[in-house]
């Protein structure tokens, strides 16, 4: 198969200099795409910025927003056989990005935030007969967020995690399928877990 794996955090600057963003360290999803490689498989691997290097084998794209992720895996995605959801999209942008440097006032400032473009939805509208595995990192209502994002993104399967999952060199997940239940659990160190995914992927919703 070739495979399209989304890692790392995406940024949204307030100006020049500032951005939102948060602590992924696009881990989970590098191991994904060295599991991928080391199973046989050609993978895109779209990553927003990190430290860690990518697995040798694999195209890179290094991307920064949200939509310049979304940009670069709607081109690959017609190409691709499905797709594994890791990115940690930042889920908002502001509203008017401030050019230059927004200087201090010694006054509290507000920021009008609006949503950025949901990436794995918008590719699981356009999945056609290719398979959409997402991941689900939460903390509180965890399985019905969880099940929710499955049918709102157009999964075959969502991937539940907790936060204590960033950072960390361990993992523990539920698989969670279209029945809504849990069908697989891995837990252990991430290029583990990574291994696992790959070959339930292979298993259960791989076409043809």
């Amino acid at each position: 198969m070739r495979i399209l794996i989304t890692a790392g955090p995406t940024r949204e600057y307030l100006d020049d200099v500032r951005y939102l963003s948060n602590a992924s360290s696009g881990q989970m999803g590098y191991e994904l795409a060295r599991a991928a490689l080391e199973a046989g498989h050609e993978v895109a691997l779209v990553s927003g910025p990190v430290t860690i290097p990518a697995p040798e084998g694999c195209e890179l794209y290094q991307v920064e927003t949200t939509d310049e992720m979304y940009s670069q895996c709607e081109q690959l995605f017609q190409d691709c056989d499905g797709v594994i959801g890791t990115a940690a999209v930042c889920d908002y942008r502001i509203k008017t990005r401030k050019p230059g440097k927004i200087a201090k006032t010694g006054e509290a400032i507000t920021l009008e935030l609006v949503e950025t473009i949901d990436v794995l939805a918008e590719l699981g509208t356009q999945k056609g007969d290719r398979w959409v595995m997402g991941f689900a990192l939460e903390s509180q209502d965890a399985r019905f967020n969880a099940v929710r994002k499955l049918y709102s993104k157009k999964c075959d399967a969502i991937v539940l995690n907790g936060v204590s999952a960033i950072g960390s060199t361990d993992n523990f997940v539920e698989v969670i399928d279209q029945s809504q239940e849990t069908v697989a659990t891995y837990s252990g160190p991430k290029a583990s877990v990574a291994r696992e995914l790959i070959a339930w992927i292979q298993a259960h919703i791989a076409r043809g």
